[in-house]
């Protein structure tokens, strides 16, 4: 197996969209990197074709094969299907557990050298991953081992997903003013609204919104919040007492919130690069926030029994280094209650208590880069791996 720019190499990426964007954002990405980096001619198979538009408008959601940018898309039916082992590509991903195909399966015991077979896993910041990465799982039946992949923030594991060109990117973007105006301009965003401190909010519905808007509306500071359209539509649309859709805007007090249209990736990147602050949620654009070296607050997404809030917690950990007011803002923003508290959170507090520790968070947000630039990037990683088993 080779990983330089061979499209010989075939890999098959399955993704279930659980997490609306999350899981196709990350599948999507990935893919992209393969191709665009590697060479490798990648398959990705998503069962929610029209979840995808909303992130490429190039998709068809109604082909059952189609060509995006060289990866072939495939609709994802269900469980169904027979395959020979001439279908089956060198190495088959399963993106956080999916089930694949059983006659895939089956057709990849017939294969000769069998496919790499990994499942690559959530992110997380909790210290067993370390101890689960790249561990083997032997198929009950078949002649075929799966292995667990799990991305990072220690050398341990597989690390981060980043592109090869993303941090010149960046720096080249930042470092232009009229660029990053431009770029704003295109969605309406007026010059007043510059000047104010740049939010972007991209969160789960039950995030409180309403208190937060609250909090910004009565402060000193102005406020320009840029929300993607459907993203807390309820908390926009009380507030702008009109429908939440792309190109709505509104006033209150010290507060301005606009709705932008869902962009492609590459512009959601830009997006975290103007504003001053970004509000993030699940795991793609998670990562993203962490690349764009401004401060950022996580909305994890919910589990059952609450434990994602260990996962949170583990997080802030490693990376807030004893910033109370990110510590305090996070776990509040995401339903965790102080020991002894009772009642509705105080964000006519909490917001203050973050924005004062800001310039703290930006400085942080660039020495995190830093060490996660050591780690290399998830798809290099997983490519060595992968080519390590054959």
């Amino acid at each position: 197996m080779r990983t330089d720019k061979n499209p010989a190499t075939t890999l098959a990426l399955f993704c279930k969209v659980v997490d609306n964007y999350g899981d196709i954002g990350i599948c999507w990405r990935l893919a992209r990197q393969l191709r665009e980096e590697h060479g490798i001619a990648v398959t990705l198979w998503v069962d929610d074709l029209q979840t995808f538009q909303r992130i490429c408008a190039e998709v068809d959601a109604d082909a059952a094969l189609q060509q995006i940018a060289g990866i072939a898309v495939r609709h994802w039916t269900g469980r169904e299907g027979e395959f020979a082992a001439t279908d089956i590509a060198d190495i088959v991903i399963e993106f956080f557990g999916c089930d694949i195909p059983p006659g895939y399966i089956a057709a990849m015991a017939q294969c000769g050298p069998r496919p790499v077979w990994l499942n690559l896993e959530g992110l997380t910041a909790e210290e067993w991953v370390e101890g689960c990465h790249t561990l083997p799982s032997p198929h009950p039946r078949l002649p075929l081992t799966k292995h667990f992949y799990f991305p990072g923030f220690t050398a341990k594991t597989g690390g981060l997903m980043r592109e090869g060109a993303l941090e010149a990117q960046r720096l080249q973007f930042q470092s232009d003013p009229v660029a990053m105006a431009n770029f704003l301009a295109r969605f309406g965003v007026t010059q007043e609204e510059m000047a104010a401190l740049k939010v972007s909010l991209f969160c789960y519905p039950h995030a409180p919104v309403p208190a937060l808007f609250d909090a910004w509306r009565h402060g000193a500071q102005p406020v320009t919040c840029l929300v993607p359209e459907g993203v807390a539509a309820d908390a926009v649309q009380a507030f702008l007492g009109a429908e939440a859709k792309a190109g709505a805007c509104g006033s209150s007090g010290a507060l301005t919130v606009r709705v932008l249209p869902f962009v492609a990736q590459p512009d959601y990147d830009k997006l975290l690069w103007a504003c001053d602050v970004n509000f993030v949620r699940g795991e793609d654009s998670f990562v993203r926030a962490q690349w764009a070296g401004k401060p950022f607050v996580w909305h994890i997404y919910p589990q059952d029994e609450n434990l994602h809030h260990k996962k949170l917690r583990a997080f802030l950990q490693r990376y807030s280094e004893g910033m109370e007011g990110l510590d305090a803002f996070s776990l509040r923003w995401n339903g965790v209650l102080p020991a002894g508290a009772a009642g509705d959170a105080d964000w006519a507090a909490l917001w203050p208590g973050l924005h004062a520790i800001l310039p703290a968070a930006a400085s942080r947000a660039v020495v995190w880069q830093h060490q996660m630039f050591a780690h290399g990037d998830l798809a290099s990683n997983l490519l060595r791996f992968a080519a390590s088993l054959r």
